[in-house]
């Protein structure tokens, strides 16, 4: 028994440690990310992007089965009818069908005549009254074939590749934005840091100037500015402090979390580095391959096919039907007589049916489908200038990019050299202090220039990579296909 409490004890002591030691990593709510990983985890739970996934597969599901508009419509039915009056009906009985005893039976009413009717050509008169109900039933199957019918098809297609280019341009932008506000969320980490640095300088120099007027040595004005200075680096820690968590929960956003998820992002530790650019040869490759290009030349395709489509409509329809219909024995009275006793008592017809036709109306110039064509031509014409002007801005955009990114270069290599003066006034500081001739006080400060000389260059390195992300958008190619060349 003391071994089985033992062996129970030592299983529940095992389970709660592992508890322990796995709860913590199940349900901490900082997540390391890097760029690569941030893009992957948006990719999978964005939910615009999900939309955009859906959408594509609707469009893909009509361009597989766009086929199914030559299956024929078949309409299978069945009633009860009742007419709104009695009628009846009469004719006449064969004789051979009459006994030749004195009173016989009329087959068709069931009464009994005497001998003495007259007959005419050897036949005898009768007169029934009709019941007012009946039943029925008919299948009913056609098909139109036209001409449109395999632009539809055409045009279904279309629609699904243009679908596919809109998902990946929803995937490219996703991966873009995602990338640059990575690089922004670093860089206001970084400027918040030398933000609290040097608000730290700050509060020192408080401390400094009460000692000092304490001692009788500045006057309490003094004391004064430098608690103004001090209250008024406040606000704009808080602006950025602010500026970080709604980049944060962006972020959150785009990647399909909860707005409150923390991240620890890891920092990119690679030096951009200046390649050259053929501004030609990227308006060329912006050309072919911009998504926003190829999504628009393929709506001005689909709009095409639509007209085509909405022109061989006017053209003539072979038209395929086959109906066939059972009623039932209209002398039989439906709720009185049995209705497959014998099958002779369903009178069947039906008919196939091939016809031609052509809607002459619609050629009329004026005519709603007519008219439905004039207004495709207007929409593939606005379409093919918003083309044109879709190439011309990007060919703005890609100059003014490669432009932008030559100066971002050229200021990043003022950085650099504002960065090593800092780094020597840093050091000389530093052998100051050390020496005597300095308080500790200007090697925090000379500390904190550094700082931000550096944070200013990584702004310009961030703003270089972003804008090749930019330029690697405009020209349509993976990212990574220039940004990482110039790592």
């Amino acid at each position: 028994m003391r071994k089985k409490l033992f062996t129970v004890l030592i299983i529940l002591l095992s389970a709660t440690a592992y508890s322990q030691e796995a709860d913590p990593v199940q349900d901490s709510k900082v997540r390391q990310l890097t760029p690569d990983q941030a893009v992957d985890l948006a990719l999978k739970n964005n939910l615009g992007l999900e939309s955009t996934r859906t959408s594509l597969s609707t469009k893909r599901r009509a361009s597989k089965f766009s086929w199914n508009q030559f299956i024929p419509s078949v309409t299978l039915g069945a009633g009860l009818s009742r007419s709104n009056k009695a009628s009846k009906q009469s004719g006449y009985v064969p004789l051979e069908e009459i006994p030749l005893n004195p009173l016989y039976t009329n087959p068709i009413t069931g009464t009994s005549l005497p001998p003495e009717v007259p007959n005419f050509y050897g036949v005898v008169p009768y007169s029934i009254e009709l019941p007012q109900w009946n039943v029925f039933g008919n299948i009913q199957t056609s098909l139109s074939v036209s001409a449109a019918m395999f632009e539809n098809i055409r045009r279904l297609r279309i629609d699904y590749e243009t679908g596919l280019l809109g998902y990946e341009k929803a995937k490219l932008q996703l991966e873009r934005d995602v990338r640059k506000l990575y690089h922004t969320i670093l860089l206001m980490r970084e400027n918040l840091d030398v933000l609290h640095g040097s608000y730290q300088n700050v509060e020192r120099q408080v401390e400094m100037a009460q000692a000092n007027y304490d001692a009788g040595l500045v006057p309490e004005l003094t004391v004064l500015q430098a608690r103004v200075a001090r209250e008024s680096m406040r606000p704009a820690i808080d602006q950025v402090e602010n500026g970080l968590k709604l980049y944060m929960a962006q972020l959150a956003m785009y990647l399909g979390l909860d707005y409150n998820t923390e991240f620890e992002l890891i920092p990119v530790t690679e030096t951009a580095e200046f390649i050259p650019l053929d501004v030609a040869e990227m308006i060329s490759k912006a050309a072919s391959g911009k998504p926003d290009i190829q999504e628009l030349r393929h709506t001005i395709m689909m709009l095409q096919s639509a007209r085509q489509a909405q022109v061989l409509s006017l053209t003539p329809a072979l038209t395929l039907s086959w109906n066939i219909q059972s009623l039932f024995n209209p002398i039989k009275d439906p709720w009185k007589n049995s209705w497959f006793e014998n099958k002779e008592d369903w009178i069947k017809s039906g008919s196939f049916t091939i016809a031609i036709g052509v809607r002459l109306h619609s050629l009329i110039p004026w005519s709603q489908d007519f008219q439905g064509i004039k207004n495709l031509d207007d929409q593939i014409k606005t379409a093919t200038i918003g083309l044109a002007q879709l190439i011309n801005g990007t060919e703005i955009e890609i100059y003014n990019t490669v432009l932008s990114l030559e100066r971002i270069h050229l200021n990043t290599q003022a950085q650099s050299e504002t960065v090593s003066l800092a780094e020597q006034s840093y050091r000389m500081t530093e052998t100051a202090y050390r020496a005597g001739l300095q308080d500790y006080f200007q090697v925090q400060s000379a500390e904190q220039s550094l700082r931000q000389a550096r944070v200013q260059l990584l702004e310009q390195q961030f703003n270089y990579l972003n804008g090749l992300i930019d330029l690697e958008y405009a020209i349509g190619v993976p990212f990574g296909t220039l940004s990482k060349r110039s790592r």
